[in-house]
Formats: structure tokens, sequence, C-alpha cells
């Protein structure tokens, strides 16, 4: 959910960032389930659908992520090459185990001869082994519906299903439920205070979740409270409009369920979903 290369809006830095956060790298030794539909909230495709705009508008400049899987590119944040829908990242893990998860779902394509070279530049943002060639060859493999296949699933089980289950387990609807992933995409699924568990810890330290007898509100007022401080520790992070003028609208409306129609900004950009997609 990253940008198209030049399509950087007014906070825009904050693209590349959206997946890792800051932790080195990222690993996944199991995948994570996929929320079950019972209960609905984001695992209803209409609204899953929904969260994908909502987070391509403020990543992406657009609501149009399916068009980012071939998106490649440093935007100078010390991660690397950012690339795809969720901004995977060379210098963080999880370009590496993307490319993994491609190369087994089928072996010999374009991008696993990097994968060597992939290992070598994790934790920096070394360019070696890879540069013009491996550009060219990722923008090749993002015409393979079997390698957007494999962006979709590792969006889902580090960072989608992850969120929308913790989400549930704390008791929240559909809006905590997008919340929760759009901070896991910006901030990675760390547990250090600015990643995505450390947020959630700081936000329960000023009110309890719905699960634990809390009004759901007040949480999410808490939890955006806490997003927005870890937003402000980075540079590429410190325009918080999508939290001020995109999830907080959402939330002083009332809309815990996330229904269109919807109107909000980020980054000073106007956007709405005026009905299920």
């Amino acid at each position: 959910m990253i940008a198209a290369a030049g399509v950087l809006a007014a906070g825009g830095a904050s693209l590349a960032l959206a997946a890792n956060g800051n932790a080195a790298t990222v690993a996944h030794a199991t995948r994570a389930a996929a929320p079950k539909a019972s209960g609905a909230g984001l695992a209803d495709p209409h609204k899953k659908e929904i969260a994908m705009e909502l987070v391509s508008s403020a990543e992406n400049s657009s609501l149009d992520w399916k068009a980012q899987y071939k998106y490649i590119e440093d935007i100078g944040d010390g991660r690397g090459y950012t690339a795809g829908i969720i901004g995977f990242c060379s210098g963080t893990g999880d370009m590496l185990e993307l490319v993994q998860h491609y190369t087994d779902m089928e072996p010999g394509n374009g991008l696993a001869k990097y994968l060597p070279a992939l290992e070598r530049v994790n934790g920096t943002d070394s360019h070696s082994g890879l540069g013009s060639a491996f550009v060219s060859a990722w923008k090749t493999a993002a015409k393979d519906t079997v390698f957007q296949q494999a962006q979709n699933d590792e969006r889902d089980s580090v960072y989608f299903n992850p969120a929308v289950n913790q989400a549930k387990s704390d008791g929240l609807g559909t809006l905590g439920q997008f919340i929760y992933y759009d901070a896991i995409v910006m901030h990675g699924p760390g547990d250090d205070p600015v990643s995505f568990g450390g947020i959630r810890k700081t936000a329960m330290k000023k009110a309890k979740t719905p699960a634990q007898g809390g009004n759901e509100t007040t949480y999410l007022n808490a939890f955006l409270d806490a997003r927005k401080a870890a937003m402000k520790t980075e540079d590429a992070h410190d325009d918080t409009s999508r939290v001020d003028t995109e999830q907080r609208v959402f939330l002083n409306a009332g809309n815990l369920s996330l229904d269109p129609p919807l109107k909000w900004k980020t980054y000073g950009d106007s956007y709405q979903i005026l009905t299920l997609p």
C-alpha cells in the first residue's frame, strides 16, 4: 500500500515505513489464521475492501490499492527498497519472506535468484546484489497473478489477520479492527513502544478494552492518542492526519461499524466511499 513513484502525499514520507515500523527485521515463523467470518467486521469481504482503500488513501494517495503490486522504490528511509501493496522492505525482512513465499508457490520465478542477495542486505539499506536488474524483475513479476497472490498472502498473514484477530479478542468492532490494521501496517507488529504491540499496551494503561469491560469509544480514543505519540517520534510519521482527519472522524461520528458513506481526508486530500464496494 505504498504510493507509486512520484505520488507522495504531504506526509508521504511515511509510505515506506508503513509496513515495518522501527524493527530491524520482521520474522514470522507461522502464518496468522484468517479471522472467522462470524461477527463480520473486517472478515466481511466488502468491509475488508474498504479497509484496503482507506489505508491506500494514506499510503498511495489513491483508493486503487491493486495498482501497487508493481511499485518499488528506495525512498531514502534507511530500509532499502520499499515495494508492493504493503510496503515490503528489503532491509526489514518482509520482502525476503515474500520472495521466499513466491518461490515456494512458483519455483524458478524471476525473483528467486535474488534470494541470497535479499538475505545479505536484510537489516541494512544496501542495494548490493539487487539494483536496477532487481527493480525490473520486480515490475515484471508483478504482472504474474501468482506473485500478486503471494503479496496478498503476506499482507494477510503478517499484518491484516493478526490485527483483526487481536481487535476481536479485545472486543472491538469493524472500526476498531481497521484502526488496529492501519497501525500495524505503519508501525509493524513488534512490541517496542512505537510498534503496534507497544501502542496497544500504552492505550490499555489509559483505558480498558471492551473485552475488559471498558467503553469501546473511550478505548479507541486512547489507542489513537497512543498512536499519535508514536508517530511523532519519527519525522516520517509526524503528519498525523490519517488519525486526525480520517479515523478520528469516523470515531467521533459514532460509526463503529465503518459503514458507508465515508468521507475523510489524508494529508490534505479528500476521499469518499459512498457505498459498499
